[in-house]
């Protein structure tokens, strides 16, 4: 577990949204959120840096309820890791379901590869940081835990356990084949539609409830969008899926499609157990969205009884690349040179010996 959470022995006023519609003003309402967080021991922060998913993106609009003001930049795992967003992380920094980094104020995230050593969370907390760091079944979940009871986040109590469910691999085979609306709304989330990703964030931080965010004609074409997009990933997963000892390798890669893993596990059945999907360009770079550099994302088939927790792909991910990581049963990386057909044949052997190797005791 990470550092325990302060409590609060005092009483403290929830903050609602509904502050500002009864006449208070902005600068009335920031005082009365700062003070919610300094009453619960909880670090002020002007910046906000998040996984560009769904759970990023939950847990971004927890922590900009309690600070409206705050400046939200959406990332991905690589591009901290990379060092390439350092310039926007400093003390005054809340981070979260993003990997550490020692120069935020404030870090909240539930993965396994992402969590500070005792030593790095130590010298963390003595430099004045303060380290939430919890095996929730998403990052959205902890940041809702951490700061519902200083401030009112019932609206977004409907979309928690669909972000919970989504993040752990818990979504039903049912449920993911009628592709219901916050599904779509999930997938039409990418940084490569920052408007969107901000329009959406400032909807859900601010009270706005799920129904109401659903029918927003802003929000709508993302949402068919990623309707079609899916339609086109599952003709990729139909033509360009090869189970290899029950592990299916899904090649994404070059063709402008990208899927997690429930639309693989889906479409194999009880024919896997797990699925390596890569997506990317062989020219591509982190720094452009539009085209990513080659990548390998890694699945347990939550779909199969007792299908996760047996192995930890993990090691997968992080056997070529030190930058790579995520869950047991839902990780990633780059592929790492001399290229894509050698990082294959290093994680087929490694997925032939798994019994030994990635077996989870």
């Amino acid at each position: 577990m990470g550092t325990e959470r302060p409590t609060v022995k005092l009483f403290v006023a929830k903050v609602t949204s509904a502050n500002l519609l009864e006449g208070g003003s902005l600068a009335s309402f920031m005082g009365e959120a700062l003070n919610v967080l300094k009453e619960a021991g909880l670090p002020e922060f002007t910046t906000i840096v998040a996984d560009s998913d769904l759970d990023g993106l939950c847990a971004a609009a927890v922590l900009k309820a309690v600070n409206p003001n705050a400046t939200v930049h959406f990332a991905h795992a690589a591009l901290v890791r990379s060092g390439t967003i350092d310039h926007l992380i400093n003390h005054q920094t809340a981070m979260v379901d993003l990997p550490f980094h020692p120069n935020c104020g404030w870090y909240l995230d539930h993965h396994q590869t992402n969590r500070p050593s005792p030593d790095e969370e130590a010298s963390f907390i003595a430099k004045g940081g303060t380290c939430h760091w919890e095996a929730t079944p998403s990052a959205a979940r902890l940041a809702y835990d951490v700061l519902s009871p200083h401030i009112d986040l019932n609206h977004l109590e409907e979309i928690m356990p669909v972000v919970d469910a989504l993040d752990s691999g818990q979504i039903s085979r049912e449920d993911f084949i009628a592709d219901g609306p916050i599904l779509q709304l999930a997938r039409s989330l990418s940084m490569r539609e920052p408007e969107h990703m901000q329009l959406l964030l400032t909807l859900l931080s601010k009270g706005t409830r799920l129904a109401d965010v659903l029918a927003d004609e802003r929000i709508l074409p993302h949402v068919s969008r990623a309707k079609e997009e899916r339609a086109a990933a599952q003709r990729v997963v139909e033509s360009s899926t090869t189970i290899i000892d029950r592990l299916a390798v899904c090649r994404m890669d070059e063709k402008g499609v990208r899927s997690n893993g429930y639309l693989v596990t889906a479409w194999a059945g009880d024919r896997a157990d797990a699925c390596c999907i890569i997506h990317g360009y062989a020219d591509g770079s982190i720094e452009t969205p539009e085209h990513p550099p080659l990548s390998a994302s890694f699945y347990a088939n939550s779909f199969l009884p007792n299908g996760q927790g047996r192995f930890d792909l993990s090691r997968m991910a992080t056997a070529l690349d030190p930058t790579g990581g995520g869950h047991a049963n839902a990780c990633g990386c780059r592929v790492q040179e001399p290229g894509l057909d050698a990082n294959l044949d290093h994680w087929l052997a490694m997925w032939a010996d798994r019994d030994v190797s990635l077996a989870i005791q």
